[in-house]
């Protein structure tokens, strides 16, 4: 994959926007533990696609994938429950959960096709 990939700046604008509402929770609602377990899980997703784009192998880069994608997954759940209990505007979370949907998105399909791959030249 090239360094300057769909992904690698949808997760890593993600993660700008993920930084800003920790501070945003932190300041406006004294709120720490649920504000610190999005910016984990939140932050995460980019920083395990930069660690596969490193991956030495096909297996590596995908296990590294596999676990964005669990990230992402984490993610929308602390969003939502965040919404939920009245933390973040549901205008503001509708906007996060729809690009945290589209990073699930292409991540689910790059692991497809990288599997797909791995499986074709498992056949020859």
């Amino acid at each position: 994959m090239k360094s300057d990939n769909v992904v690698r700046e949808k997760s890593y604008s993600f993660a700008i926007r993920i930084v800003k509402l920790y501070q945003y929770l932190k300041e406006q609602h004294n709120e720490y533990a649920l504000s610190k377990q999005i910016l984990r899980s939140g932050t995460s997703i980019g920083a395990n696609i930069e660690e596969a784009l490193g991956g030495q192998s096909d297996k590596d880069f995908i296990a590294k994938l596999s676990i964005a994608y669990k990230e992402a997954r984490e993610t929308n759940y602390w969003l939502r429950l965040l919404t939920d209990t009245g933390y973040i505007p549901k205008k503001l979370s509708e906007s996060m959960i729809y690009d945290c949907d589209e990073l699930l998105k292409i991540i689910g399909s790059i692991i497809n096709t990288m599997k797909s791959k791995i499986e074709s030249q498992t056949k020859k």
